[in-house]
């Protein structure tokens, strides 16, 4: 039998590799984003993101069953996974930014047709998909029962998304069970992990707390490393030896958290219910200021440096992206932390395996920082850093990139 039609909506880290395993499950993609350049990148046959075996199912649909273009059209399965990101600060902290997912479901009204499916994989605030459900019946004209809605986040690992979308659980939120089921049976084509069916609320909410969950216990984690250095304590010491506990397991410190999920969909939950959601609030700010505690401590180093030396170090910055062996900026605060340097007059130089630009920030091979710098910052615990033979002391690893 003949696979359905599917528009997906937004070509990022999510809605490209959501395109090409539905397209080599057989279906029928339409892969739709306004950046021309993405666009044009894809129709070349070059995907514009770093995630491993990615290239290779690509390659097996691109101009047969899985087309790009910047406009949508006529689909059985509309399916959109474009950002939400967050405004600037409202009543102390920030609140999400649907403006992306209102565009495009603006942009697929005309091309809906009678028992359509439309599932939002954004992360959202609670209510979303019922709101932009109650914008899909107006616009169209079509009632609840003519309409299958539903919510379906994403929970995947960059560097790991082909296996995760395969095979990971997924939660289900339906505008009613006839469109959760709907969803369930597209899904079904490609997913093998379980299907968790709810309502739409739960689901935006679950997709919410699963990361909310994970910035908690490494605020836990961030502020433990603050507290260690105050005591002079060895925090990897420390962690190792408190994790032989049976029912205790302390995460590696980092140098704060970013990411397109974990540093942002705290927000939306402090956003919605800010008197019910202090331990959440306080987690984001223990983790953002973890970074500003990093740059302090680099530039505390750098000076001690100054006065011995009578100059300025070069300092060398190993990692750029938000976790490690992948090549994603987002919100990364190894990004903050050598932006924040530059900003303050530092002699910076940088290297990442992943990454080979990024505007106004001097990079270098790993090599040339090994043997050219005076002090070397680890960032992200890249695998390619793990083997560095570094000739110095003068070494700040806030990553375990070195110990791992």
């Amino acid at each position: 039998m003949k696979k359905k039609k599917c528009c997906v909506i937004g070509l990022g880290y999510i809605g490209i590799p959501t395109s090409i395993i539905a397209a080599n499950a057989g279906f029928n993609v339409t892969g739709v984003d306004i950046n021309s350049e993405t666009v044009r990148s894809l129709n070349k046959g070059v995907i514009p993101i770093i995630e491993p075996h990615l290239d290779k199912a690509f390659k097996k649909v691109i101009n047969k069953n899985f087309k790009v273009q910047i406009k949508p059209c006529k689909a059985d399965i509309f399916i959109i996974s474009v950002p939400t990101p967050f405004k600037k600060e409202f009543k102390n902290f920030p609140t999400p930014d649907i403006s992306y997912i209102l565009s495009a479901v603006e942009s697929i009204i005309p091309f809906i047709n009678e028992n359509n499916l439309i599932i939002l994989e954004s992360t959202s605030p609670v209510g979303t998909t019922n709101n932009i459900a109650e914008i899909i019946f107006k616009g169209t004209g079509l009632s609840e029962d003519k309409l299958k809605i539903a919510y379906c986040p994403e929970r995947v690992l960059p560097g790991n998304i082909i296996k995760e979308i395969k095979e990971n659980d997924r939660v289900i939120g339906g505008i009613n069970n006839e469109s959760a089921l709907e969803a369930q049976s597209f899904y079904s084509e490609f997913c093998r992990g379980e299907f968790k069916l709810t309502d739409t609320k739960t689901a935006e909410l679950v997709k919410l707390a699963e990361n909310s969950f994970r910035d908690v216990n490494i605020a836990f984690a961030n502020e433990l490393s603050m507290i260690c250095s105050d005591l002079e304590i060895d925090t990897s010491e420390l962690i190792r030896i408190s994790n032989c506990h049976p029912r205790v397991n302390i995460l590696n410190p980092g140098p704060g958290v970013g990411g397109h999920c974990i540093a942002v969909d705290p927000w939306f939950i402090v956003s919605s219910v800010p008197d019910k959601s202090t331990l959440i609030r306080t987690a984001r700010d223990v983790n953002n200021q973890k970074t500003e505690w990093v740059i302090e401590r680099i530039k505390e180093f750098a000076q001690k440096f100054f006065y011995q030396n009578k100059r300025k170090p070069l300092i060398g910055c190993f990692g750029l992206t938000f976790k490690p062996n992948i090549d994603d900026m987002r919100e990364s605060p190894a990004l903050r932390v050598i932006k924040k340097l530059i900003l303050d007059d530092y002699n910076i130089t940088c290297c990442d395996p992943n990454i080979s630009f990024a505007k106004n920030i001097n990079f270098n091979s790993s090599k040339y920082l090994v043997e050219n710098c005076d002090i070397f910052v680890l960032l992200v615990a890249h695998k390619e850093f793990k083997s560095l033979k570094l000739k110095s002391n003068n070494i700040l690893d806030f990553c375990n990139a070195l110990t791992q």
